[in-house]
């Protein structure tokens, strides 16, 4: 008889002592992520400031757009898993602000050990990788953006996936913020009718959506 899978409950208390890399010794908390199994599962790249402080990921302003921007799309937030790929906040010091800086590649690989175990315990109908950083930790690090942008493709163990941009690039990108919400909407709209493709369902319509501004 095989041993049963740990639980995600039991995962997530495990990887609140992370110390995997030396990201945990600046970090507040672990933040691990939460939702539905067996669905869309929604990977970014790191908590920010906000969730640092608050243990949960995507509650923060890029999160807050993501939300906004999935329920335009016609998915219900709730039913989709949200996590990150590095599960501490990685900043500098800019005055008495905590500024995002980037993980490294060592640090995205001594966190994919948590990231594979939400893989196999959620076990998503379709993966959404919300930027770079998710990209290569679940593509493999030549994995860009831009040339995987607008396909499915798979995952190591098979399961489908799509890319798109961190919601946190609309809100840096100014004068484009329009134009890059309306690539990030376009793309949660194929994921919606992905995972309907996948599910053999027909695809909910999306919401109207609002007036442009965030």
């Amino acid at each position: 008889m095989s041993p049963r899978p740990p639980s995600l409950a039991s995962v997530r208390r495990e990887a609140a002592a992370c110390t995997r890399c030396d990201l945990y010794a600046r970090a507040t908390q672990t933040v691990f992520g939460e939702g539905r199994r067996s669905g869309l599962m929604l990977v970014g790249e790191q908590p920010g400031d906000v969730e640092d402080r608050q243990g949960r990921p995507f509650v923060g302003p890029a999160g807050r757009l993501l939300r906004e921007l999935l329920a335009e799309a016609g998915v219900e937030p709730r039913e989709a898993y949200v996590t990150n790929a590095v599960k501490h906040f990685k900043w500098r010091p800019a005055g008495k602000r905590r500024i995002h800086d980037t993980p490294s590649w060592t640090e995205i690989e001594a966190c994919g050990h948590w990231l594979g175990l939400e893989l196999a315990i959620v076990q998503p109908a379709l993966v959404l990788c919300l930027g770079a950083t998710a990209a290569q930790a679940l593509l493999g690090r030549s994995a860009r953006v831009g040339e995987l942008r607008g396909r499915r493709v798979e995952l190591p163990d098979g399961t489908p996936a799509l890319v798109t941009i961190h919601p946190s690039a609309v809100l840096r990108a100014q004068e484009e913020r329009q134009a890059r919400r309306g690539e990030l909407l376009a793309d949660l709209v194929l994921a919606r009718e992905t995972l309907a493709a996948l599910r053999g369902a027909a695809p909910a319509r999306p919401r109207r959506a609002r007036s442009p501004g965030l």
